[in-house]
């Protein structure tokens, strides 16, 4: 009783505009002030014990790993790498928006920085070169959520340190789903070249390089950015990032919080030597990280205090108890997973929603014989698909801001993408060899 009035509380906080933190924070004090045997003492130790974690300190860390990558141009070298890469290839230049997702996730583990980065660059190029504008926006915004997935993920880290499990083995878990989710929205960029065959054979005659860009950042001669062996040596030096993230992790030199100062240091190192940093790009940079990881740290410590309160009202048992009596396959019970986390990502975004479903839903799965690593890749691809979906979409509202199309366009554009997404989730969720496959192989 007490537990179901405690998340309708939360529930109608939500949807009357309350920030996220809020949201659960009243409702848990609220319960710690009426209960004789809990003192104020109690919720503050649960709420700062939750952020005092050396894991969580990866947050920070990496979010500055993909700032630092777009106000030091890093992504455009490899956006043009890419380019001049893909450039005979029907298709290009949403190849080269797929790829450049892949890539630049490696750095920010984040949907919002990939589309606010690569957003202002490839829509405009896509619509210049003949791309259908809501095809543009819903390519990008798609390819965005290979971030999250890919490590070093965000949301991974705090599935991680929320569900007790290894950082380093997360990650690798998210290597094969985010191909995945990359190999299909390729067949779909296929799909459409075959369908527009003379626009693509315009854009091979003239593939854009230099004035597509972000213009400014880099004083580079147009002829050697068109050149096809400056264009690969510049951008390999950034493509070392991932190998010094996952090399390290996997070599044992590094934890994943030091692989993320690591990544922070190559990136800066990158940035000086390219001359592509301003000091004041880099004080940006420095207020924006701290910006979010506020935000994210405050949701953090408000989902302590909630995930102790749902304990202590025993709410995992009730729902792991609700599930036996409803079902006892596996099967059925990731689909109502799904079901659920999908719902979920519409009104909470990726961070929030891990916080509040992973003590509920984690001994559960565990009961049905679901391995946690598994059950976090489908919950991270469930919750971030909320992204692309209205009232919350996050992703929708940044490529609205910087593309300068309405949100309405954004959401039209997406729609289409939701079937590879969807499809996506579904192979992850009934194949777990995707997720477990690369951990177990590097456990041996």
């Amino acid at each position: 009783m007490i537990l179901g009035v405690l998340i309708i509380a939360m529930l109608v906080l939500l949807f009357l505009r309350v920030p996220v933190a809020i949201s659960m924070l009243l409702p848990c004090l609220c319960y710690v002030t009426w209960s004789p045997d809990i003192t104020l003492g109690v919720a503050l130790q649960q709420t700062v014990g939750s952020v005092d974690s050396f894991p969580l300190l990866a947050v920070p860390l990496f979010i500055m790993t993909g700032y630092l990558s777009n106000a030091g141009g890093l992504a455009d070298r490899l956006f043009r790498m890419l380019l001049i890469l893909f450039k005979k290839i029907p298709g290009n230049l949403g190849f080269v928006n797929v790829f450049s997702s892949l890539m630049f996730s490696w750095m920010s583990g984040a949907a919002i920085a990939d589309a606010a980065g690569l957003g202002s660059v490839l829509v405009p190029a896509m619509k210049k070169r003949g791309y259908d504008e809501k095809f543009a926006l819903g390519l990008t915004g798609a390819s965005s959520l290979i971030g999250p997935i890919m490590p070093p993920s965000i949301p991974a880290i705090v599935y991680a340190v929320s569900a007790g499990v290894s950082v380093g083995a997360l990650f690798f878990a998210g290597v094969l789903p985010a191909l995945v989710l990359t190999a299909i929205l390729c067949i779909f960029v296929y799909r459409d070249a075959r369908k527009n065959p003379l626009r693509e054979e315009a854009i091979a005659q003239n593939v854009p390089v230099a004035d597509d860009s972000a213009a400014g950042r880099l004083s580079v001669p147009h002829e050697l950015m068109s050149s096809r062996t400056y264009s690969i040596k510049s951008a390999l030096p950034v493509l070392l990032t991932p190998v010094i993230i996952l090399g390290g992790i996997l070599g044992g030199i590094f934890t994943p919080t030091e692989a993320a100062a690591a990544a922070v240091m190559w990136v800066l190192i990158l940035s000086f030597f390219y001359r592509s940093l301003s000091f004041e790009a880099f004080r940006g940079v420095l207020v924006k990280t701290t910006t979010t990881t506020g935000s994210i740290m405050l949701i953090v410590a408000a989902a302590g205090l909630f995930g102790w309160v749902i304990a202590r009202e025993q709410g995992p048992q009730a729902v792991t108890e609700a599930m036996l009596q409803f079902t006892d396959n596996p099967i059925v019970f990731l689909l109502l997973v799904n079901v659920v986390l999908l719902m979920t990502g519409m009104i909470l975004e990726p961070v929030a929603g891990l916080l509040i479903t992973v003590p509920v839903l984690l001994p559960a799965a565990i009961e049905f014989g679901i391995d946690p690593l598994h059950l976090g890749i489908v919950m991270i691809l469930n919750l971030v698909l909320g992204l692309l979906t209205p009232p919350v979409g996050l992703v929708l509202y940044v490529l609205s801001s910087v593309t300068g199309s309405s949100v309405q366009t954004v959401t039209r554009g997406t729609v289409p993408f939701l079937i590879p997404l969807l499809i996506t989730l579904l192979l992850i969720t009934f194949i777990p060899a995707f997720s477990l496959w690369l951990p177990g192989l590097l456990a041996k």
